[in-house]
């Protein structure tokens, strides 16, 4: 990396092009994000934050060669969306919404609290609402704390 910085030259249009290719990972990050978000989350179902422990997947009677693929395809997309909301942090792009939508693709150990705790930061809970309202799709529920 130290060499790569030395010898790039930005005299010969280096660096210019660096900033194009930034501009334009911004734009796809973007345009993905507002595709794969109302996607993603509209296949949450509505009593999923209810339970006090995440139930069975839909997957787990599928033969294992498919489950392991599954899952590492998912944890792949996941991991590449969770990277790209941070950058959106600071690019243009739904940054939280792409994060927790990484998230939620992913498979690690104390997942489903950190979703229940993510969900209940009011603006991507309601904006998550709002995506499944437009698609005429019910509304995440979440228990009250008492």
């Amino acid at each position: 990396m130290v060499d790569w910085l030395e010898n790039f030259k930005p005299w010969t249009g280096g660096w210019e092009n660096l900033l194009w290719w930034l501009a334009l990972l911004s734009i796809l990050m973007f345009l993905g994000s507002l595709v794969a978000i109302p996607f993603l989350a509209k296949r949450i179902p509505e009593d999923y934050f209810l339970s006090p422990k995440r139930s069975k997947a839909r997957w787990s009677t599928w033969p294992m060669y498919l489950q392991c693929l599954f899952v590492v395809c998912k944890n792949v997309f996941g991991l590449i969306l969770v990277l790209a909301g941070l950058a959106m942090l600071i690019l243009p792009g739904q940054g939280l919404l792409t994060i927790f939508v990484g998230l939620l693709l992913m498979n690690f150990p104390g997942k489903f609290s950190l979703e229940r705790r993510i969900i209940r930061y009011t603006p991507i809970f309601r904006t998550i609402n709002w995506i499944r309202q437009r698609q005429n799709i019910p509304p995440l529920r979440l228990e009250h704390k008492k």
